[in-house]
């Protein structure tokens, strides 16, 4: 295929996007209007199946199936790291220098760490009643720990990160998205369809059907994958040395 010809079928497919993306500017609803269709439609299906936090109710109901492939994403990001920042046979590990830490931020670390993870766990557990959830808890709760390598050492870290668990949560967390998607087309239910679980009392930990539970299993992957993902880059910026010792 020719240069010309290329930029032809990219002019084509650009005036083509561009066309769509005009047509639906067009028929949006105007701007500061009390037409909200979409935002109409999620509230109702969000309150119907007892679940107070409508974004919640869009990522893990409405619309989990493209929550599925966000996972999917982040799961295909932390395992391509891990295979290209993998020891490779030229590399060795070194035992890294103790780090001198200044002893306000010292005792800062420490007495923000377990405040910072509880914070986490609490986002993951209250994602389908208050504004939060498993990505952004998982987050809060991966990074939590690092306040061990500011506030100590980079061993204090390696003693409560457990690679290869971390790696295992992650892949199970992952597969246990799956199933509950597999658990609702048993049940007669199209894939990952919250009905064939009781929807609770609203307003409570217990509601929303299958949301918690999917909820639960993104904040243990986003958890486990960021903490693997982190530890890549760490190991080889403290750790890992060349041959040559750089």
């Amino acid at each position: 295929m020719t240069r010309r010809l290329r930029l032809w079928l990219l002019a084509a497919g650009g005036a083509g996007l561009a066309a769509l993306l005009v047509a639906a500017c067009l028929d949006l609803p105007s701007f500061g209007g009390r037409s909200h269709p979409y935002g109409d439609r999620a509230v109702r299906a969000a309150l119907a199946r007892h679940t107070a936090n409508v974004i919640s109710s869009v990522n893990f109901d409405q619309r989990a199936y493209d929550t599925l492939g966000e996972m999917s994403i982040l799961f295909a990001a932390v395992l391509g790291c891990a295979v290209l920042l993998r020891q490779t046979r030229d590399e060795h590990r070194a035992a890294p220098a103790p780090a001198e830490v200044a002893r306000p931020v010292r005792r800062y670390a420490l007495l923000v760490l377990p405040v910072a993870v509880v914070t986490g766990l609490y986002v993951i557990a209250h994602g389908q009643l208050s504004p939060g959830g498993g990505f952004q808890g998982g987050v809060v709760a991966a990074t939590a720990l690092h306040l061990l390598y500011l506030g100590a050492d980079y061993h204090a870290l390696e003693r409560v990160r457990p690679i290869g668990v971390l790696e295992v949560a992650d892949a199970l967390a992952a597969c246990a998205y799956l199933v509950l998607g597999l658990a609702a087309l048993l049940a007669g239910a199209a894939f990952l369809a919250n009905t064939w679980l009781p929807y609770g009392t609203f307003d409570t930990l217990s509601s929303g059907g299958q949301v918690p539970l999917l909820n639960a299993a993104i904040g243990m992957e986003v958890a486990s994958g960021v903490v693997v993902l982190l530890a890549g880059f760490l190991d080889q910026a403290v750790e890992i040395v060349d041959e040559n010792g750089s």
